[in-house]
C-alpha cells in the first residue's frame, strides 16, 4: 500500500494525479480521432475515392467508438483502468500503423473503422465518466468538464500539425505521427495509472464516509448489457441518449468530419479550414471546463437546454456564415466552440442522478453510444447530401433544426422541469427514487 509521507504529497490527493494522467490519455489518444477530418481529400485525391466512400470508414470508426463505451467502462471495472488503457493505446497505434500499406477502401474501413474505434472508444468520455465517480466527490462535475474537453480539443488543436504533415509529406506522415504520440502516451499509464482509490488506502477526493464504491465483478458484456436492461426502463435514459444522439451528430459527426471539406468548398486552403476547426478545440476548453464548474452548481437539465438552442442558432446561419467576410467565420468558430461538447457534464451529471455512482458510467455508456451513432448517421449523410448535391447547405440547416428539437425534449427532464409530469404519464410510470423523469 501506498502511502504520502512529504507535505506536498499529503496536501495533492492521488485523484488529481489520476485526473492529470487522464487528461494526458485523452488528448494523446484523441489525435487519430481527428485525422479523418485532414485526410478525406488527400484520400479522395490519392486513391480516387469520392467522399461517401471515405465517410463510410468515418460512420464505422465513430459506430464502434460509441458503443464499445459500456464494454470498456465495465472492462475498467472488472480489469482495472491500467491494462484496459494500454490495450486500447496498443490497439490504436496499431491500427494507424497499418494504414501504410491499405490499397482498396475496404482497407480504410477495416483500418480506421474497426481497428481504431475499438481502441479509441476504450478511450472515450466514458473514461472521464469513470475516473470522475471512481476518484471525485467533490469537483467531480469540473473534473468531467476538463477531461471531456481534452477528449475533444485534442483531436481539433492536432489538425493543423496534421494538415501541415499531410500537405507537405502525404497523408502517410500524419499515420506515423499519430502513432508515435500514441505510443508516447503507454510508459505513463505503466508509471502512474491506479485503479482505485483503495488501492493507495485512500477515499475519493471530497469523499467523508467510509461507504465504497460499488465494485462490478462480473462478466463485463453481462455487466453492460445488465445496466441497459435496467436503464431502457427508465424514461430519463431515452431522453438523455435521444438528446446525446443529436450531440453527436451536430458534432462529431458534421462539423469534425466536414467542416474542412466544406471550408474547401468554399475556397479556403486546407491548413486555413484546419486552423479554424483547431480554434474551436481552444475556445472548447473554456466552455467545457465552464460547464463542469456551472453543472456543480446549476440545474443541468437547464444548462442542455441552452446548451442545444444556441447550437442550433448557429448551425441554421452557418451556410451563409461562409461566404460573409472572414471575421463572421471566426465568430461562429468563437460561439460554436464554447458549445463543442459542454453537453458532456451536465449529461454524465444526470445519468449519475438517475442511475446511481455505480451504474452511472454504464448508463452514461449506453448514451455516448447513442451519439456516437448519431455522428456515424451524420457524418455519412452528410457526406452523401454533399455528393448528391455538390454543397453542405442542406446537411447544415438539418443538424440545427434537431438541435432545436434537442433542446425542446429537455424540458421533459429533471424532475422540477416544466414537462417532466407529462414525460411519465406518457411512460405510463411513476419515477423511482432518484429518477430524473
Amino acid at each position: 500500500m501506498i502511502r504520502s509521507s512529504t507535505p506536498f504529497a499529503s496536501r495533492l490527493h492521488y485523484a488529481w494525479i489520476m485526473a492529470a494522467l487522464t487528461f494526458v490519455v485523452l488528448i494523446g489518444a484523441s489525435g487519430f480521432r481527428s485525422a479523418p477530418g485532414v485526410l478525406m481529400v488527400p484520400l479522395q485525391d490519392a486513391f480516387g475515392w469520392d467522399r461517401a466512400t471515405i465517410s463510410l470508414a468515418v460512420s464505422v470508426n465513430m459506430l464502434l467508438f460509441g458503443f464499445m463505451g459500456p464494454f470498456a467502462a465495465a472492462m475498467m471495472e472488472r480489469f482495472g483502468l491500467r491494462r484496459v488503457l494500454i490495450g486500447a493505446l496498443l490497439t490504436v497505434a496499431t491500427g494507424a500503423l497499418l494504414t501504410l500499406f491499405m490499397t482498396q477502401s475496404w482497407h480504410l474501413v477495416v483500418l480506421w473503422g474497426v481497428v481504431v474505434g475499438l481502441g479509441t472508444g476504450s478511450m472515450a468520455t466514458v473514461l472521464a465518466a469513470t475516473v470522475a465517480n471512481r476518484w471525485f466527490v467533490r469537483r467531480r462535475g469540473l473534473v468531467v468538464g476538463v477531461l471531456t474537453a481534452a477528449s475533444a480539443t485534442g483531436q481539433l488543436v492536432f489538425l493543423p500539425v496534421m494538415a501541415w504533415l499531410a500537405g507537405r509529406y502525404g497523408w502517410q506522415a500524419v499515420s506515423i505521427a499519430v502513432a508515435t504520440a500514441t505510443l508516447a502516451v503507454v510508459p505513463l499509464v505503466v508509471v502512474f495509472a491506479r485503479n482505485r482509490p483503495e488501492d493507495l488506502g485512500l477515499r475519493r477526493y471530497g469523499e467523508s464516509d467510509s461507504d465504497p464504491t460499488p465494485v462490478i465483478r462480473t462478466n463485463p458484456i453481462g455487466a453492460a448489457f445488465g445496466a441497459l436492461g435496467q436503464a431502457v426502463r427508465a424514461p430519463a435514459f431515452w431522453l438523455l441518449a435521444g438528446t446525446f444522439f443529436i450531440c453527436g451528430a451536430t458534432t462529431n459527426g458534421l462539423i469534425g468530419t466536414h467542416f474542412i471539406p466544406a471550408g474547401i468548398d468554399h475556397g479556403m486552403t486546407e491548413v486555413a479550414a484546419a486552423n479554424l476547426l483547431a480554434l474551436i478545440g481552444v475556445f472548447d476548453i473554456v466552455g467545457t471546463t465552464a460547464s463542469g464548474w456551472l453543472t456543480d452548481r446549476f440545474r443541468p437539465e437547464l444548462l442542455l437546454l441552452t446548451y442545444y438552442g444556441l447550437r442550433g442558432l448557429s448551425l441554421i446561419l452557418l451556410p451563409w456564415v461562409f461566404d460573409l467576410p472572414n471575421y463572421a467565420l471566426v465568430v461562429f468558430v468563437v460561439f460554436y466552440g464554447l458549445d463543442w461538447v459542454a453537453t458532456v457534464p451536465p449529461t454524465i451529471s444526470l445519468a449519475t442522478s438517475a442511475f446511481g455512482v455505480g451504474q452511472g458510467a454504464l448508463v452514461y455508456g449506453w448514451v455516448f453510444a447513442s451519439h456516437q451513432l448519431g455522428a456515424a448517421f451524420a457524418a455519412s449523410m452528410a457526406g452523401y447530401l454533399r455528393t448528391i448535391h455538390g454543397d453542405y447547405v442542406l446537411a447544415f440547416t438539418g443538424a440545427g433544426m434537431l438541435s432545436l428539437l434537442a433542446a425542446a425534449m429537455c424540458l421533459f427532464m429533471g424532475s422540477s422541469a416544466p414537462l417532466a409530469g407529462l414525460a411519465r404519464r406518457l411512460w405510463r410510470q411513476q419515477p423511482a427514487p432518484g429518477e430524473l423523469a
